[in-house]
């Protein structure tokens, strides 16, 4: 029988894979004993919820900030089982308390880092090159600044052993969508033969973000100078670029549903390649066992059946309260 199309996409998470169909949202893990864990949630985007929300242009930003926390919750989860099978004596010991104050520490200083080298550091080499009365250059120099830091940045910590296997099992999500979205069957054997690169991935999403910035960036900057008669300090153009994120993000996301609707079109393809080759670094070929795990993640999204994958068990929310219960006492 023929499946209905569905638009289902995801994300890695540590030892797993978080699956999203059009209501509902999967993340499937495997554990240390081999068993695979799936906890389902009811999910409808906000952009459907909200007319506002959902209007071309908006969606974009409201989608990432949505699919920002939806990701950070899941990677969350997926540590959370991680850190069962393989948490030492000195993890035991902290607090669930001191827990959440070294994650929330550990945002706040890739933030503020990314803030630094994705910000500070483009627009001031580009100042140091005396380039900051110079619109069309400046914005140039800085852009492609940004550009190497983020292709750099993503290189260096691929060569980590445990970011080597989230970006396996990043592989194993997109050849799991490939299979679907190709009709084809949802076994191990079947999905191997997909692509690990996938046009609506992520990583395309901020590579479109990256270069349309400097397209935006470009005309905005053009505008306040004709308006003042001359361009403001480079800071002043920092603070004011940030605040155009939200339109960058909004054209970036149309772009990236435009390319996934017309894939086969020149342009589209074209348009794809930076972000596909980067995917070349972000994807890496998975194994049989993690393919399983995707696909588990995806037929629990689509509500399909998944029995023929083993040892699979489902997580509910009083399941984990308990086991949190359960280790806060034996903490205690």
């Amino acid at each position: 029988m023929k499946r209905k199309e569905i638009a289902v996409g995801g994300q890695a998470v540590i030892e797993g894979v978080m699956m999203r169909g059009p209501e509902k949202i999967a993340t499937a893990v495997r554990r240390a004993d081999n068993s695979i864990e799936v906890k389902q949630e009811e999910f409808i985007s906000i952009t459907q919820k909200n007319k506002f929300l959902g209007l071309p242009l908006v969606r974009g930003f409201a989608s990432l900030i949505e699919m920002m926390g939806l990701g950070m919750r899941t990677l969350g989860f997926s540590a959370q089982r991680w850190e069962l099978d393989n948490e030492d004596e000195n993890t035991k010991k902290k607090s669930d308390k001191a827990k959440k104050t070294e994650e929330a520490l550990s945002y706040v200083v890739a933030f503020a880092l990314a803030m630094f080298l994705f910000g500070f550091v483009p627009y001031f080499t580009a100042k140091l090159l005396d380039l900051d009365k110079h619109n069309l250059y400046f914005n140039l120099v800085a852009g492609f600044i940004r550009i190497v830091f983020f292709v750099t940045y993503v290189w260096l910590i691929s060569f980590m052993k445990d970011v080597k296997r989230l970006f396996q099992y990043h592989g194993a999500e997109h050849k799991s969508v490939y299979a679907y979205e190709k009709q084809d069957k949802l076994n191990p054997e079947k999905v191997q033969k997909y692509s690990t690169l996938h046009p609506r991935c992520g990583t395309s999403f901020m590579f479109f973000v990256l270069l349309i910035s400097l397209f935006v960036f470009t005309i905005v900057d053009f505008i306040v100078g004709h308006v003042l008669g001359s361009l403001p300090h480079y800071a002043v153009r920092w603070m004011y670029h940030i605040l155009l994120i939200p339109f960058v993000s909004g054209i970036s996301y149309e772009v990236l549903k435009l390319s996934g609707k017309n894939i086969h079109h020149p342009l589209v393809k074209l348009m794809t390649v930076p972000g596909m080759a980067i995917q070349r670094i972000t994807t890496q070929p998975p194994s049989d066992d993690q393919i399983e795990v995707a696909l588990v993640a995806l037929k629990c999204a689509l509500d399909l059946d998944y029995s023929e994958h083993g040892d699979v068990r489902e997580l509910t929310d009083e399941i984990i309260e308990a086991e949190q219960a359960k280790k806060q006492k034996a903490q205690n």
